[in-house]
């Protein structure tokens, strides 16, 4: 893959805000849960990519800018995510889940969220 950034997502090694998919981080207790919280982002399609995306789909292959916008569309849901949990004094997000939707044809809704907790290493 030429691009990691292009082409994927994910926190950095030294992010201040740990989210996980799974529901506890080995080696940690949760001290308290704040609750739900959530990231939203809703795009619109640009018809140049669109219309790309159209022709390539009749003969086939990967739609190299839809994917480019779902993954910037994921990364602004996550950072709205980590915002989130920051904001209401979170260390943490377990659970984490995308939701994409089409919204009302007029574009995709991307969801990324999870329960903000606040963790410290097990004693």
């Amino acid at each position: 893959m030429s691009n990691l950034d292009e082409y994927g997502g994910g926190q950095s090694p030294n992010a201040d805000i740990l989210v996980v998919t799974t529901n506890d981080v080995p080696g940690h207790r949760v001290d308290r849960v704040i609750g739900e919280v959530f990231g939203l982002t809703v795009r619109s399609r640009h018809i140049g990519t669109q219309i790309g995306a159209s022709l390539k789909s009749m003969m086939g292959g990967e739609l190299k800018g839809l994917t480019k916008t779902l993954v910037e569309s994921r990364n602004q849901a996550m950072e709205r995510l980590v915002e989130q949990t920051r904001a209401r004094g979170g260390n943490a997000v377990l659970a984490m889940r995308f939701d994409v939707t089409e919204a009302a044809d007029l574009g995709t809704e991307i969801c990324a969220y999870g329960t903000a907790v606040v963790v410290s290493p097990a004693g």
